[in-house]
């Protein structure tokens, strides 16, 4: 299929011949100057430009930025607020030069993607991926600056059905181009915002939306499994179902998406494991008797089996299914140490929520939902669970 890239441009990341111009706005953003200044408020703005203007030579693509600038960060944020992010990759084909769109659940705004590109890095993949990222988070214009240095694509939201349609074409071709053309991987979430009780489902829609550019099979699709022991934004999504509950027409500020973003990226994650399923090439043609219809759901619902396969279930998943349901079904599954370890996360993490009709009960139970619909999921796709953690 013929592309024009310039259809593309109010959407694309950054390419190579753009960067050194896009890096020069950012130093001259004022509020990006002021966001720097809160890191290393010690060191002069002089100083701190000339500096990074330093570290940017030889810079001279999208991806030689993630691995001069966003590498180092992202393995400090590993290092400081995980106890370790591992990825398995065995049911991928060995020839590393492929290319993928990965469709994960989405657990952080900004990490899902990050993490998995310093883990594709670290495995000897040539290459890291291209993200969707929605422009209700792009409320700043050094934010949108820097997030299309860093290989991202925008996903525009809020439109009317007309513009969602065409927006909609409009990504898909790209994704399409990046893929077969760019010879780029993609991530891109299962469904649009994260699911906020860890219920993980694939709307059809998103399958439907990556049809649009072309043959899907040309994407190559990976289900990818993105496990987190602890959800540091578990308190702020509790704190959204009570507010939405109590307040129907409740809508979330863009300081809420900030702070949503800023908890995720420095709170205590725990282990955090990234698992990839086979690509769905291998076995859609199964579905090629199906009806149009029925074709998109039942791809959907295959690929939420892969990646509940994928999971990897830690002791508090055990636990809060086992405090839900009232029983000690799952104790073989965790010790009273863990069980002690995760009352006390939650007990920090509820103590964090300040509303003024605070209903601990009904936070707490959110919470434990959150924990324990990994495990539910993996066990109504008909996986069984062994004695240790997986």
């Amino acid at each position: 299929m013929a592309y024009d890239i310039k259809e593309f441009d109010e959407i694309r990341p950054y390419e190579a011949g753009e960067m050194k111009q896009a890096f020069n706005d950012l130093l001259n953003d004022r509020q990006f100057s002021v966001m720097l200044k809160g890191f290393v408020p010690w060191l002069p703005k002089s100083l701190r430009n000339g500096l990074l203007k330093l570290a940017f030579i030889g810079v001279k693509t999208p991806l030689d930025f993630q691995k001069r600038f966003m590498k180092p960060i992202v393995w400090h944020i590993i290092r400081k607020h995980t106890d370790g992010c591992t990825f398995e990759d065995k049911l991928l084909p060995t020839d590393k030069t492929l290319r993928y769109t990965f469709v994960s659940n989405h657990r952080d705004i900004v990490l899902d993607s990050a993490f998995l590109d310093v883990m594709l890095v670290n495995a000897g993949y040539p290459t890291t991926v291209e993200i969707g990222i929605g422009d209700n988070l792009l409320i700043y214009p050094w934010i949108k600056r820097l997030v299309r240095m860093n290989k991202a694509f925008t996903v525009r939201r809020g439109l009317s059905l007309r513009e969602t349609m065409a927006a909609s074409q409009l990504m898909s071709r790209y994704i399409h181009y990046a893929v077969t053309q760019k010879h780029e991987n993609i991530w891109i979430a299962q469904r649009e915002g994260r699911a906020k009780d860890s219920s993980d489902h694939t709307q059809d829609a998103v399958l439907k939306m990556l049809a649009m550019g072309g043959d899907i099979k040309e994407l190559n699709i990976v289900p990818l499994t993105i496990s987190y022991e602890f959800d540091p934004c578990d308190y702020l999504k509790a704190q959204e179902f009570q507010q939405k509950r109590d307040n129907p027409n409740f809508k979330k500020s863009r300081q809420d998406d900030l702070d949503n973003m800023k908890t995720g990226i420095f709170g205590y994650k725990g282990h955090v494991h990234y698992n990839c399923a086979a690509p769905v090439n291998m076995w859609i043609d199964e579905l090629a008797d199906l009806p149009k219809t029925e074709w998109f759901k039942a791809l959907a619902e295959r690929m939420d089996r892969e990646i509940y396969r994928g999971y990897n279930l830690y002791p508090c998943n055990y636990i809060a299914l086992d405090e839900l349901e009232g029983t000690q079904a799952y104790a073989k599954h965790y010790t009273q140490q863990d069980k002690d370890r995760f009352e006390q996360y939650l007990q920090g993490q509820l103590a964090k929520i300040k509303l003024p009709n605070k209903d601990e009960a009904f936070l707490r139970e959110r919470m434990l939902t959150m924990y324990a619909n990994p495990l539910r999921n993996y066990m109504k796709a008909g996986f069984a669970l062994v004695n240790s953690e997986q």
